[in-house]
């Protein structure tokens, strides 16, 4: 397959370059800083027209084909500037599920960055198993009533906005009894804590009460009962490899260490050098599928598994070359180790694979 850019292509790559090389050094890539300016970073992307590419213009983005977000996501990888804000699966979950007049009103600012956002959707007891979530809404006139605990989720601390699952109706099936709400974080009734994950971050992952939240009942999205419909394209938006830049990230961190380790190249390095690779063609697949027009259901659950492969071999390509005395590699393997729970656990991921792609236990 020919992958070189068109003339088109080519100029925004140009272009890029060109900013990148000027402000990309300004903004921290890793750690507590990165999340602490990840906001700035979204509102510098967008401003310079860098940033939801290829959401629709009427809510501040630019109707461009997913070409150019791959593109995006590889120049930011050679430049060693921070990762695009991952909210591609927020945008298809309003874009998708909600009216115009919930569009209108909530997907500009997320887009742009003048609003940041939250998913509410793992629970203590509801991670993977996300039908068993328990957090309630009880409808109270023209509001629902919020009461329930999320855990690990994600921009917690700074949102503005939180997409939430929670539970309308006892009496039905577990699938048919859940809503999804835009609920505010600055209320009363909502309490974020933040999670120190194993690397040392600590403002990534939050856990969120709500206490008697209040929710206007013109927030729900979709019907009483559509939440689950939202969810699983939510889910399988987030799993996909082509939206997030992962490809690039990995193969990036793999030429570094290939560099580093001279002539002795371990074998853990050498396997996640071949995974790193069978990622990036897999994108380039999706990538031609989404230009075809191929959407995609539970095969998001098939990217979700090679991803975490590969994170993984990278990870523990990390360790192999810096062993536990270089910091940041050592970071990057043990944030790989959550790969396989983030998003859903690899277990989950296939048996879907089994049930809704193998038709199997049917």
């Amino acid at each position: 397959m020919d992958f070189r850019d068109s003339p088109r292509e080519a100029d925004f790559r140009a272009r890029l370059r060109t900013w990148l090389a000027a402000v990309a050094g300004e903004f921290p890539t890793a750690g507590d800083d990165y999340w602490a300016r990840q906001g700035e970073w979204h509102r510098a992307l967008h401003g310079a027209g860098f940033f939801g590419l290829s959401w629709p213009r009427e809510f501040g983005g630019q109707d461009l084909p997913p070409v150019f977000d791959v593109i995006l996501d590889e120049e930011l990888a050679i430049a060693g500037a921070p990762p695009r804000p991952s909210l591609g699966y927020l945008v298809q979950g309003l874009g998708r599920h909600g009216d115009k007049d919930i569009q209108r009103r909530f997907l500009p600012g997320m887009i742009d960055g003048t609003q940041r956002w939250c998913q509410g959707f793992s629970e203590p007891d509801a991670g993977s198993d996300l039908a068993s979530l328990r957090t309630t809404a009880v409808r109270d006139g023209d509001h629902y009533v919020v009461n329930g605990h999320k855990v690990w989720t994600s921009y917690s601390d700074v949102a503005d906005w939180c997409l939430l699952l929670a539970r309308t109706d006892t009496e039905v099936p577990r699938h048919k009894g859940i809503s999804a709400f835009v609920i505010s974080m600055h209320q009363p009734g909502v309490v974020q804590r933040p999670l120190k994950m194993i690397n040392g971050v600590t403002r990534e992952f939050g856990q969120v009460s709500f206490d008697g939240a209040r929710v206007p009942a013109e927030n729900l999205i979709g019907a009483p009962g559509d939440g689950w419909r939202l969810a699983m394209t939510v889910v399988g938006h987030e799993r996909e490899p082509s939206t997030l830049g992962y490809a690039a990230r990995y193969g990036k961190l793999v030429r570094q260490l290939l560099a580093r380790a001279g002539d002795e190249v371990p074998e853990d390095l050498a396997w996640a050098a071949v995974e790193t690779e069978m990622l990036r063609l897999h994108v380039r697949r999706r990538l031609s599928e989404q230009l075809d027009g191929v959407t995609h259901g539970p095969d998001g659950s098939l990217d979700k598994l090679l991803m975490t492969w590969v994170d993984q071999a990278v990870g523990h390509a990390a360790l192999a070359v810096g062993g536990t005395s270089d910091p940041d590699l050592l970071s990057a393997y043990f944030y790989s180790r959550a790969q396989s729970v983030m998003g859903g656990t690899s277990q989950i991921q296939q048996n879907i694979i089994a049930s809704r792609i193998l038709g199997l236990g049917v």
